[in-house]
């Protein structure tokens, strides 16, 4: 069996979804399912052809996370794709699981509007898991919750394996009778080639994007040419490391996407080791642009205030996060 996983949410390390998705995946794979967790966030110039993923799939879940309002865009940018450029008779045999949490109220608006949207694509939709979380910390580490999940993971799994049947919805029915997708029919191959061309396109502008990025760093490091780009910014986290009495340790690692590299800190007590990895695992791992480092480190902003905007994501212990800071103390300009 397969299922995939299709999360709506941008990945921040508060976000109770991905503690969900985790504790379910868990369970499924002990249940010898496999499970593709697609990341639109990551994967945001190539939505249009991830309906193309759904070829395989017995099943799958949609995982959002209500920050203010809805579904939020990227879920939304899924759903639109699956309607112009999907299988409809493939969908109409998948069965789809909804993960739901909030920070706000809407928490049930936002499944039933994936619920209706899934039939009437044509698919089969199944109660799913729907939260309000007030504490990330506390949502997570609850043992009862962990039960639920178990429970609503092995209910996925009986139901998919047995192929139950679930009674007509008039979802089913508008999408038959009443809505139309294009008036040009086009089969199912043929909307995937669509999708490639639509995927193309933003893929061109966003390159155009990276090459512009990429011009002001050169621009930069011909500024500066007399320091070592391997060296870039390790020695003014060196410069403001300010060890912690408790003997704290972890690891930071801050990816600069712009630039393509990979900062890993290492914190042992009164120790810092400074360099530039590929392919590492850290207590907290950042992403982020080579400028708001840049900005980091002279004291224009603030690891937990470049977070908070969004100019940041970072996943890990959020705990640890919090202590960034604090170990490396650069005076913030007012």
């Amino acid at each position: 069996m397969k299922i995939n996983i299709y999360y709506g949410g941008r990945g921040l390390i508060e976000d109770p979804t991905i503690c969900v998705m985790n504790k379910m995946t868990e369970v499924l794979e002990e249940l010898r399912v496999e499970v593709t967790r697609y990341n639109l966030y990551e994967q945001k110039n190539s939505i249009s052809m991830l309906p193309g993923t759904l070829k395989e799939a017995d099943g799958i879940l949609l995982a959002v996370n209500v920050e203010w309002m809805g579904i939020g865009g990227f879920m939304q940018q899924f759903l639109d794709a699956c309607w112009l450029y999907g299988d409809k008779q493939k969908m109409q045999k998948l069965s789809m699981f909804p993960i739901v949490t909030a920070n706000t109220y809407g928490e049930r608006e936002a499944e039933l509007h994936l619920k209706r949207s899934w039939e009437v694509l044509g698919g089969t939709s199944l109660d799913g898991i729907i939260a309000y979380v007030e504490n990330p910390i506390d949502f997570e580490v609850n043992s009862s919750y962990a039960g639920i999940f178990e429970r609503k993971a092995e209910s996925l799994y009986r139901f998919i394996n047995q192929k139950l049947g679930t009674f007509p919805s008039s979802s089913h029915a508008v999408m038959k009778n009443t809505l139309t997708t294009t008036p040009i029919e086009l089969t199912p191959q043929e909307s995937e080639q669509l999708s490639m061309y639509v995927s193309d396109d933003t893929y061109v502008k966003k390159q155009k994007e990276d090459i512009e990025e990429l011009a002001q760093m050169f621009r930069g490091m011909l500024e500066n040419s007399g320091s070592d780009k391997n060296q870039e910014f390790v020695k003014n986290f060196k410069d403001n490391f300010k060890p912690q009495e408790d003997n704290f340790q972890a690891t930071f690692s801050i990816t600069m996407t712009d630039a393509d590299k990979t900062l890993l800190l290492e914190v042992a007590g009164k120790q810092l080791k400074c360099s530039y990895e590929n392919n590492i695992e850290a207590d907290v791992a950042a992403k982020t642009t080579k400028e708001m480092v840049n900005r980091l480190v002279n004291g224009r902003t603030t690891f937990q205030g470049a977070f908070m905007s969004g100019e940041l994501t970072a996943k890990g212990d959020f705990k640890i996060l919090r202590r960034f800071d604090q170990i490396f103390n650069f005076s913030v300009l007012s």
